[in-house]
């Protein structure tokens, strides 16, 4: 296949119109669309009986090519008949007709760089072969693709539901992955990660465990923080994939300016460097080891090879990352108070990371949550990362998501994951065990649906970085299988050390999260759903979307106001909160202060 556009003439009916040649080749083109590049327009026409299912592969297919920032588009046959083709009935002449229109439309969006999908019945193989050859007079490919259901199964299929079979579990994820085969065959696309292949994590197998533990104690160690560990849980889960260990200095460099790291000439996005501090005696003692051991509590966890250590430019990082050096700032803090050297290297991590606190039963792998959507017959997996405890303006946002997933987006079983985060926070924040109560509380309530919801904890620690962390929010729920991620007003935020140094007492604009986040680079499996700030509607008594026309009826319940409300045995609005979530918070509240 030629990556120019060929020079031949299209006859036509007008003798005074001719085809007029790009200034831009295909080749230049492809270096445009898609965030994989390469020239990589056809045409896949799919074929068979009505409710065969041609659409539902089409738009599977398609979603998994965008998914993989291969740009690509489907066409389907009551699309197009009611717009292009409205003035169309079905007989042979019209239906020929159809074809040759719909046929110049997928030629034109394969000129421009685009995998175009096309699910139509034509069941005359002429008007097939006429598609076929007015791609041929471009040069461009064209894969025909007959879908070979029983008759038996379309006559009972429900025509008015074919283009949804896909989700309703009717056609079988084969069906696309063999087009998606088709497509790598033919050198079309690169061979892609497949939704079935597992998140590499980097525990030790079974088989070694035992000798890598010999091989541990035989090793200089290096013992680290509690902060440590759960970043070093983090990388041997998988969320941070395709990390292998702590960030060597390309990596982090690619973190720290690019906020994602380039993997096979595909961007993966990593916003936030996962790094290994350590002192300068520790770097003299452990350089030019081929590997040494991680322990916590004098406890071996793992053990990092082949490492590279490098300087700690602490001011820099904090710039990059917080945009602030304030020692106010408490992950600031701790970064200014960690070593001035940094060590990378591939991890091997002994046994999984258990902290025996009564939550390890919530806290599952992205393979594992994968697995348990999939149990749960999942066709889509919105994901809703929170610190704090749930209010109903939480769920109003988690309700209205799988309300539009159901009746805008034609899903049947959207499964929730409430994933509150897990590790290191401040420490005027309500603590994990708290929260995971009162989550619990508002499921067993039914302000959220247990059973479409998976309640699990994420491991990493909280930055406070605002737009930077709010990335690597999504990008780990990406890994874990997510196709959805709310995000609403200041993820990731904190008010500013000094308070007065902005006009609103924030470090970052609480609206920046979320249009940064709709632009980031590195997560096209990934649809951001952004919502409109909730707040208590004082008319209404509940938590609505705030109206700027009748903002005087709205009340912000911060924190501060819980915890006010709290101490003297009061009750916050009825319509704010659950009531039994609300009696866990309040007892954790009173016993603070006792």
């Amino acid at each position: 296949m030629s990556n120019e556009i060929p020079n031949k003439r299209i006859m036509t009916t007008c003798s005074n119109v001719s085809e007029q040649a790009h200034h831009v080749s295909r080749a230049k083109r492809g270096q445009a669309i898609g965030s994989i590049r390469g020239f990589r327009g056809c045409t896949v026409w799919l074929t068979g009986l009505s409710g065969a299912g041609k659409t539902s592969i089409a738009f599977q297919v398609e979603a998994i090519l965008v998914n993989h920032g291969i740009a690509a588009y489907g066409l389907d046959g009551d699309n197009v008949r009611s717009g292009l083709n409205c003035n169309l009935g079905f007989s042979k002449e019209d239906r020929k007709e159809n074809i040759r229109r719909v046929a110049e439309v997928a030629k034109l969006f394969a000129d421009s760089g685009q995998i175009c999908l096309c699910s139509f019945v034509s069941p005359f193989e002429e008007d097939r072969q006429m598609a076929r050859q007015i791609h041929k007079m471009s040069d461009l490919p064209f894969f025909e693709v007959f879908v070979d259901t029983p008759l038996n199964v379309c006559e009972a299929r429900d025509t008015k539901g074919l283009y949804k079979k896909a989700r309703q579990g009717a056609i079988k994820e084969e069906s696309a992955a063999t087009v998606i085969d088709l497509l790598e065959k033919q050198c079309i696309i690169p061979v892609l990660q497949k939704p079935s292949m597992p998140i590499r994590e980097l525990f030790i197998p079974e088989s070694r465990i035992s000798s890598a533990k010999t091989e541990a104690t035989t090793l200089q160690s290096l013992e680290i923080s509690e902060i440590d560990v759960q970043w070093l849980q983090v990388l041997a889960e998988g969320w941070a994939a395709p990390l292998t260990g702590f960030m060597r200095e390309y990596q982090y460099l690619q973190t720290q300016h690019l906020k994602c790291l380039l993997e096979d000439d595909k961007e993966v996005n990593q916003s936030i460097p996962i790094v290994l501090a350590i002192h300068t005696e520790d770097k003299e003692r452990l350089n030019g080891l081929s590997a040494f051991t991680l322990k916590y509590k004098n406890k071996a966890l793992a053990i990092l090879r082949r490492p590279e250590f490098y300087l700690h430019r602490k001011e820099e990082r904090c710039g990059w990352q917080f945009g602030t050096n304030n020692l106010g700032h408490p992950y600031v803090k701790m970064i200014h108070e960690s070593g001035n050297w940094l060590v990378g290297g591939d991890i091997e991590v002994i046994e999984r990371i258990k902290w025996h606190d009564g939550l390890d039963k919530y806290r599952f792998t992205p393979n594992e949550i994968r697995l348990k959507c999939k149990k749960m017959k999942a066709d889509a997996v919105f994901a809703f990362q929170l610190r704090n405890p749930i209010h109903n303006g939480h769920a109003l946002l988690m309700q209205d998501t799988k309300k539009r997933l159901l009746e805008e987006r034609g899903f049947k079983n959207p499964i929730l994951l409430l994933h509150p985060l897990g590790g290191w926070t401040k420490d005027d924040d309500v603590p994990l065990h708290t929260r995971i109560l009162q989550h619990e509380a508002v499921l067993n309530e039914g302000v959220l649906d247990a059973n479409s919801t998976l309640l699990a904890i994420f491991p990493s620690p909280m930055m406070y970085a605002g737009p930077v962390e709010v990335q690597w929010h999504a990008k780990a729920r990406m890994n874990a299988g997510a196709n959805f991620y709310i995000v609403g007003r200041d993820p990731a935020g904190i008010p500013h050390p000094n308070k007065n140094a902005t006009p609103d007492g924030n470090l970052y604009d609480p609206t920046h999260g979320a249009r940064v986040l709709s632009i980031a680079r590195g997560l096209q499996s990934l649809e951001i759903i952004p919502f409109k700030v909730a707040a208590y509607d004082k008319k209404y008594k509940k938590m609505s979307y705030f109206d700027e026309k009748r903002k005087e009826d709205f009340e912000f319940i911060s924190g501060t106001k819980m915890r006010c409300l709290a101490k003297a045995g009061e009750n916050p609005p009825d319509g704010f909160m659950s009531p039994k979530a609300w009696f866990i918070l309040a007892q954790y509240y009173q016993n603070l202060e006792k």
